[in-house]
């Protein structure tokens, strides 16, 4: 039996607008295991993004939204945890790669000095980021090292995201909507460049997405969103044989 790396049970976010309270997730409950793919899918709306958001504690009573429930990673409680705490997490041991590349980049700052800030430990010479790079088939890497996000293609910039998210090998990698706004060639050379790295990496995977042929590609299990709830939680195999 494989070791189960986050535990979600009984989540509920709320946002709060105008005074009125709006429901964005309901009860979900659902866990995630060592180096397996789990794929939630739905329609937009249905409460993909925020459930990824929280699981870094990246939304939260600040941004005008109450969550309750449990997220557990290494038997502690994420959303019990202050930004002390969540610091020894984010970017090491769960990482996340976001929808739209260029404006998730710094478009002031090159390639070299944002994988840098990745990195918890200091690099005096390029060499580990051109082989970081290189592991996610980035070509010439140490030119691109001093380039800047509107020098590289949309594929090139996903790739950097993906470099920088992996750069302390975490335990658990969130990809929400990673081929958002790519064509469909690119698409595909992404999403087998992160079933390449969880298999080397035994590396577990939360793949958020729309897109049903991806899902039946890479994931083994996926969870099914509907209006905040999750209708369906199942393998692949049955999910697309026998959905419920």
């Amino acid at each position: 039996m494989k070791r189960k790396i986050l535990k979600i049970k009984n989540l509920n976010i709320c946002f709060y607008l105008n005074r009125k309270e709006l429901q964005a997730v309901k009860n979900s409950s659902f866990d995630i295991y060592e180096g397996e793919c789990l794929a939630i899918v739905g329609e937009s709306g249905s409460g993909k993004s925020v459930t990824a958001l929280s699981i870094m504690k990246l939304i939260n009573e600040n941004t005008g939204t109450l969550i309750k429930g449990e997220i557990s990673f290494e038997n502690q409680n994420i959303l019990k945890l202050n930004e002390e705490g969540l610091g020894g997490i984010r970017g090491k041991k769960i990482s996340m790669i976001f929808q739209e590349p260029m404006t998730s980049l710094n478009p002031l700052h090159n390639i070299r000095k944002q994988i840098k800030e990745c990195f918890i430990h200091e690099y005096e010479d390029d060499q580990k980021f051109v082989d970081l790079l290189t592991e996610v088939g980035i070509d010439n890497a140490r030119g691109k090292l001093d380039q800047y996000p509107h020098q590289l293609s949309g594929g090139q910039r996903q790739r950097v995201m993906i470099a920088m998210a992996i750069a302390n090998k975490p335990d658990l990698l969130i990809a929400d909507e990673p081929t958002t706004a790519l064509d469909v060639t690119i698409q595909k050379q992404i999403l087998e460049l992160l079933d390449k790295l969880r298999k080397k990496f035994n590396m577990s995977l939360l793949l958020i997405t729309h897109d049903l042929a991806i899902v039946k590609k890479i994931s083994q299990r996926v969870c099914v969103m509907e209006k905040g709830i999750i209708v369906e939680n199942n393998s692949t195999k049955l999910l697309f044989n026998k959905p419920k």
